[in-house]
């Protein structure tokens, strides 16, 4: 094994931020895998498992153990319909490897960033779909008895960005391939209005998976949520806020307090926008709070406008929270993963 020691974390995250891995391997396989983590268990070193480095907030300290960077490729047609993406895999890549071969599912996933085993941790989605909708099995390595599994779809525990890897067995699994069970010849999915009026506007029919896929980049493109070097709005984790849900009987209370503020069915009770409350809460596209701030495309995204800490981004993500209590009574999460510290709570 090679292993690594001070390497820079923040050039392998989207937002661009974080000190470095005290020990760092590049794992190829699941035996390489198996391999780093005995390293790790001999000496007592806590593990940290790095995919493509986006919905991921690192501490400036860096990681104090060793960071295992997954690294396993490959994609398998097993039927028709039915593929196996290695986790290591660029989710973008292989939703257009889809697109291209006719296969309906996940094209509104385009432009996403990262790799294609962090997705059902996640449970990705955006513009209507999420990955559970298409995932048929996860292989991962069960790292208590070092064997590896399949695990169901309904073994995965889904829901709205949640997962059984997420929420109830965290740093248990290590996800090596996700099976998808796509539609051969299917039309897109478009649930979201403004996905919907775009492609009206231009033409492009649910059969046309491929414009479909240009329609949604070009949207994530407007709002700085495609990774681009020469677009500072890009560097950033995304959508850093999940769309809030409550009880109907607390949005009879929300709604008094705003009217006007956009609102969604969800099965849990009523979804709202985060980014609208955000915005309301008197936080501008563009607002700036040291070296970092929010994209001037889209109040959902905290970037890194250059030189940023995550101590910067702790502190702007506590006094959006805080306003958002105070104004609207309604508690933002964040989405990302925070790696060295905990997630930001209002004081």
């Amino acid at each position: 094994m090679h292993i690594e020691e001070n390497v820079p974390l923040a050039p392998l995250t989207t937002i661009g931020i974080g000190g470095p891995a005290r020990f760092f391997f590049r794992a190829a396989n699941v035996d390489e895998i198996r391999e780093a983590l005995a390293w790790a268990r001999e000496r007592d070193h806590a593990v940290f498992v790095l995919g493509g480095g986006s919905n991921l907030l690192i501490s400036d300290a860096g990681f104090d153990g060793l960071v295992v960077h997954i690294d396993l490729r490959g994609i398998v047609v097993e039927s028709d319909e039915m593929i196996k993406v290695a986790a290591g895999e660029s989710w973008d890549a292989f939703v257009a490897y889809a697109v291209e071969r006719e296969l309906a599912g996940i094209e509104c996933l385009s432009g996403i960033p990262g790799l294609t085993g962090a997705t059902p941790i996640q449970n990705v989605g955006a513009y209507g779909q999420e990955v559970s909708e298409t995932i048929t099995r996860v292989e991962v390595l069960d790292r208590a008895s070092e064997r590896v599994v399949w695990l169901t779809n309904a073994e995965c525990r889904f829901g709205y960005r949640s997962s059984l890897f997420k929420n109830i067995e965290r740093d248990r699994y290590i996800v090596l391939s996700v099976t998808f069970r796509l539609r051969r010849g299917g039309t897109a999915t478009v649930k979201y209005p403004e996905l919907q009026k775009y492609i009206d506007r231009n033409g492009i029919t649910l059969d046309d998976l491929r414009g479909v896929r240009g329609a949604v980049i070009a949207i994530r493109k407007r709002k700085g949520m495609v990774l681009d070097r020469n677009d500072p709005d890009t560097r950033s984790d995304g959508s850093f806020f999940m769309n809030p849900v409550i009880a109907a009987a607390h949005y009879e209370d929300f709604a008094g307090r705003a009217p006007d503020a956009p609102h969604f069915p969800s099965p849990d009770g009523v979804k709202l926008s985060a980014a609208w409350l955000i915005e309301h809460a008197g936080f501008h596209k563009g607002f700036a709070h040291g070296n970092v701030g929010l994209s001037t495309k889209h109040t959902l995204a905290v970037v890194n406008r250059g030189g940023g800490t995550a101590a910067e981004v702790m502190e702007l993500v506590r006094m959006i929270q805080d306003r958002v209590r105070e104004q609207f009574g309604v508690e933002l999460h964040p989405e990302p993963n925070f790696i060295g510290f905990p997630p930001p709570t209002a004081d």
